[in-house]
């Protein structure tokens, strides 16, 4: 497995309910976007190593919907949906995230693909909720080890 060469920042607002996610990764955005919006790359790096993913259906478009399930090793099964807001190539996707297991602590994201250049791109994921205390326990969930293991796995993806 590459070790990347790049941090993860994951950071909570004290002011606003929200968590941000900040990486650099080694490709030009519109690769990194592809592996945001092609359910094919997205299986193959969504989530912590430990699980498998299986998309339900994912309709990546200003006005589509995704729905997709992570599977545990023991069989557990977390079930995820929202709604595409608006998706911009290259450049920003807005959705809502809903954890089916909490079915009403829905998560506004935006995500914003930015060109450094030199091959290069900066993603920024903003996910607003709605009190802290969802914040604060999508935080607890152990998020910061799945966030970090996926962007690991999308490095593989992308050097592949």
């Amino acid at each position: 497995m590459p070790t990347s060469t790049h941090d993860t920042r994951i950071e909570v607002a004290p002011d606003v309910p929200l968590v941000r996610i900040t990486r650099v990764f080694d490709a030009a955005p519109h690769k990194v976007f592809r592996a945001h919006t092609d359910p094919e790359l997205l299986v193959r790096w969504l989530g912590p190593r430990d699980v498998t993913m299986r998309v339900e259906h994912h309709d990546c478009r200003t006005g589509g919907s995704y729905r997709y399930v992570h599977t545990t090793s023991t069989g557990f099964e977390a079930w995820f949906h929202g709604t595409f807001h608006e998706v911009r190539p290259s450049g920003l996707i807005v959705q809502t995230f809903t954890y089916e297991g909490m079915p009403d602590g829905v998560a506004l994201e935006k995500v914003v693909f930015t060109d450094l250049g030199d091959g290069r791109t900066e993603l920024v994921a903003t996910s607003l909720v709605d009190s802290f205390a969802d914040r604060d326990a999508f935080v607890a969930s152990g998020m910061e080890g799945g966030v970090r293991e996926g962007y690991e796995k999308l490095d593989e993806v992308l050097a592949s």
